[in-house]
């Protein structure tokens, strides 16, 4: 009977050894593949969060713009806006010329009108609120091309013509927003309340996706000069 030599080992412990490598192996490949996943997750939400904060931001410049566009006088025109105000200022004593059409972003629809519209089944030819989604009945406008331009001031043909909402800065002024997929921009509609008004500004903002939308509101007061 022959015996191994001193210090050999056998194609048994061989073959095991390498069988508890391959699968520290294979466990390690799956920690990195793993790891590589909820890297890349979070990469994500990180980049959607940071969208979303810039189009939330720039939904509240173009709601402090609008604020902005309601204290305009009678035919003021900034050095750097697109569009003057005419007849439309003082808003107080113009709220007749808002319409529901959102002629220049001002938007007036009757309570026959608001009051019979359906929150389920809204569609753009039953109507319910000028800040829907243009496909529930919206007027937001989404052709641009209809628009004013705020990044060619010196364009002002479209401003006698234009509805649906304003990009920001077309009657204030107001610098574009850099890297956004889109301007901002509002719509205006009068509240009235006893005898005198109040004006409720819808905004939306975009971020750096076409995806990325934020639609803010808030209701101002033109103070009584």
């Amino acid at each position: 009977m022959t015996h191994a030599a001193s210090g050999e080992r056998s194609p048994r412990q061989s073959g095991v050894a390498m069988l508890v490598v391959l699968v520290f192996t294979l466990a390690l490949t799956g920690l990195a593949i793993v790891s590589a996943k909820l890297a890349l997750q979070g990469e994500g939400m990180a980049r959607n969060q940071l969208d979303n904060q810039v189009a939330r931001q720039a939904a509240e410049a173009a709601l402090r713009d609008g604020e902005r566009d309601l204290m305009l006088p009678t035919g003021a025109k900034a050095a750097t806006a697109t569009c003057a105000r005419g007849v439309e200022r003082p808003v107080m004593s113009q709220v007749v010329l808002f319409d529901s059409s959102c002629t220049h972003g001002q938007c007036a629809y009757n309570d026959t009108t608001r009051t019979t519209a359906n929150f389920a089944n809204a569609s753009n030819t039953r109507r319910g609120e000028a800040w829907w989604p243009n496909a529930k009945g919206g007027l937001w406008n989404n052709t641009n091309s209809e628009k004013p331009s705020t990044l060619n001031r010196t364009d002002g043909s479209k401003c006698a013509t234009f509805t649906g909402a304003v990009p920001l800065g077309v009657y204030t002024g107001a610098s574009p927003i850099d890297g956004v997929v889109q301007q901002p921009e509002y719509l205006i509609e009068p509240i009235r309340r006893a005898n005198t008004y109040f004006f409720r500004i819808t905004a939306r903002g975009f971020g750096y996706r076409q995806g990325s939308e934020v639609v803010v509101q808030s209701y101002f007061r033109v103070p009584e000069l």
